[in-house]
């Protein structure tokens, strides 16, 4: 299969563009850079210049190929606090692969999140059988979807707010250490009994590859190793590779404290994976967060942004 990944050079793509390979796929890739160009080419993809502000260009790319993957997002946008517009302007691309693979029967995976699901309010672990909560990128995820209804096997794979590995370079789990470090404090918010599911990054990569090779159209899938650790448990193990105490930040200074993560920080996002191991036969075999923790890559110098 001759498969379009957008976001191909980023730290998703950086474990699905070698397990698509690996599995005898040829690959496409998005890059908006030299930099990303080079990067996509040294995974073993072919490189195809654009970006999201160029929908129509992604499209065509989408059309010339048998399946897509869709990865990218503006986070430059969403960390400056202008996520509205982030989240628009994946909007316009998940339309763009829509309108070009309308009555094709060709699948097209894309990458939302868990935390889409605490807006629903369910008070329980979610499942992928649950809709996200009104808002945020849940109308992304719900317009992919909606494409199961016009010839597009479309499904969504949902990311944890932490998927980690030696991959990550600038994610959740490394804002959380950098944070710390900045502060001489490993905060968590409240009494810290909050979960947050997490990943590890090769995990996720093979449930890419599973879902665009298998999953039936209009289904969602969760990319979860660690269904919900606690913040505590989180912050502690970054104290204890740190040297630094552990604390409650209390709610009116997580902004002071955590910036731009005090809007998600105390949110609770147990998840679950039964239909995702049981209907893809999908089972994580890399550490989770806090045995990948042990390995101490996450406690070296800060790694470089890019």
């Amino acid at each position: 299969m001759r498969v379009f990944v957008t976001g191909a050079s980023g730290h998703l793509g950086s474990a699905i563009v070698p397990e698509l390979i690996a599995a005898g796929h040829d690959v496409v890739g998005l890059a908006r850079s030299d930099a990303a160009a080079a990067a996509v080419t040294a995974l073993g993809a072919t490189v195809h210049r654009g970006d999201l502000g160029a929908p129509d260009t992604i499209g065509k790319a989408a059309a010339d190929c048998d399946g897509v993957i869709h990865l990218a997002f503006n986070h430059e946008q969403m960390l400056s606090g202008n996520m509205p517009a982030a989240i628009a302007a994946d909007l316009a691309v998940v339309r763009a692969l829509g309108e070009v693979l309308a009555g094709s029967g060709k699948p097209l995976v894309a990458a939302s999140g868990t935390l889409g699901l605490v807006s629903a309010g369910l008070g329980r672990p979610g499942t992928e059988e649950d809709a996200g909560g009104p808002g945020g990128r849940t109308e992304n995820e719900n317009t992919v979807l909606a494409l199961a209804q016009q010839g597009v096997r479309a499904s969504a794979v949902r990311i944890p707010p932490i998927t980690h590995s030696t991959l990550d370079r600038h994610g959740f789990a490394r804002t959380l250490i950098a944070i710390a470090r900045q502060t001489g404090v490993a905060g968590y918010p409240g009494d810290g009994t909050n979960r947050w599911p997490a990943g590890h990054t090769l995990d996720v990569g093979h449930l890419f590859r599973l879902a665009l090779e298998n999953a039936p159209a209009g289904t969602r899938w969760h990319a979860v190793g660690d269904e919900g650790i606690p913040l505590r448990e989180i912050a502690q193990s970054i104290g204890d590779h740190l040297g630094l105490p552990t604390a409650s930040i209390p709610a009116d200074r997580l902004h002071a404290h955590f910036g731009p993560l005090a809007a998600i920080i105390a949110l609770d996002n147990p998840t679950t994976t039964l239909a995702t191991r049981r209907v893809l036969g999908w089972e994580p075999v890399h550490p989770g967060l806090l045995a990948d923790f042990e390995t101490g890559d996450y406690f070296t110098e800060p790694a470089p942004r890019g």
